[in-house]
């Protein structure tokens, strides 16, 4: 851990953003796929790692972003797209794994910023996306994770369990802040608890971390409600910030959460 971070956790910061970030995101590219490079593509990115070879098989990131519109006293801001992902690369710091980004899509193909646009068009557009990244760049299709921070890690289970086709895509999920079916209030078609459970049923044990910001305990108590037993790793940020940026800082959150993704890729 770096002087500036220990000295500043030592004094209690109260803000993640007051942490200095010791990765910075690429920016987006209008270029083919390449290493090192987040490429447009359509409606999402795709980042090939800076190591990447084409004739080996890498493990995929695929990442769903937060409600756009979103910004609080903090200075935590979410504008809702894939351009302001930033897990999947502060987990594997830009090597080692393929990193895709994708959309919420309207029926029309426009994308959403808030919650989830046409949920089958979203989930073929998934679909779509992930068969593309295993096919031409050599992602491994067993070594598929969904990623996502709050609206997106609400997407883990919401889009990614909807239906046994694309619940078949992931050997694990990485949830942070918020999780499927602990909040019945969003509002959204299918929020409900026995809907949530259905979708759950279909996780069938494999691996998910699930964070929050504070404290995980309001997920910890809904999972355990359910009476299903499942491989989850609960951990509660030692921030209040709403944001994913934690992964671009050095912080013993980072460490434990990139230890649970090797270990999850190289079962």
């Amino acid at each position: 851990m770096n002087l500036i971070l220990a000295a500043l956790l030592a004094a209690q910061v109260a803000n993640l953003n007051d942490i200095p970030p010791d990765l910075v995101v690429p920016r987006i590219e209008r270029l083919a796929p390449a290493a090192g490079v987040r490429a447009q593509v359509q409606s999402h990115q795709v980042y090939l790692p800076s190591d990447w070879q084409q004739d080996r098989s890498w493990p995929v990131l695929v990442e769903f972003p937060g409600n756009g519109g979103f910004k609080n006293k903090l200075g935590d801001v979410s504008d809702g797209t894939p351009d302001g992902c930033v897990l999947g690369y502060g987990l594997s710091a830009g090597k080692g794994f393929i990193w895709l980004t994708l959309p919420f899509v309207n029926q029309d193909g426009s994308t959403s910023t808030k919650w989830w646009g046409d949920v089958e068009a979203t989930k073929n557009y998934c679909i779509s996306a992930v068969n593309e990244v295993c096919q031409k760049w050599g992602g491994d299709s067993k070594r598929v994770v969904l990623l996502g921070f709050s609206r997106g890690a609400i997407a883990c289970n919401y889009i990614g369990l909807h239906d046994d086709k694309i619940s078949s895509l992931w050997c694990g999920m990485f949830c942070h802040s918020h999780y499927d079916g602990v909040r019945e209030s969003w509002g959204y078609p299918g929020a409900d608890r026995v809907s949530a459970m259905t979708r759950l049923k279909r996780l069938a044990g494999r691996p998910q971390w699930i964070s929050h910001e504070g404290s995980a305990t309001e997920t910890r108590k809904w999972l355990e409600s359910t009476g299903l037993t499942g491989d989850w790793t609960f951990h509660d940020l030692p921030f209040p910030n709403h944001s994913a940026g934690w992964v671009l800082r050095e912080t013993d959150s980072r460490r434990l959460a990139r230890e649970w993704l090797r270990a999850l890729v190289i079962r």
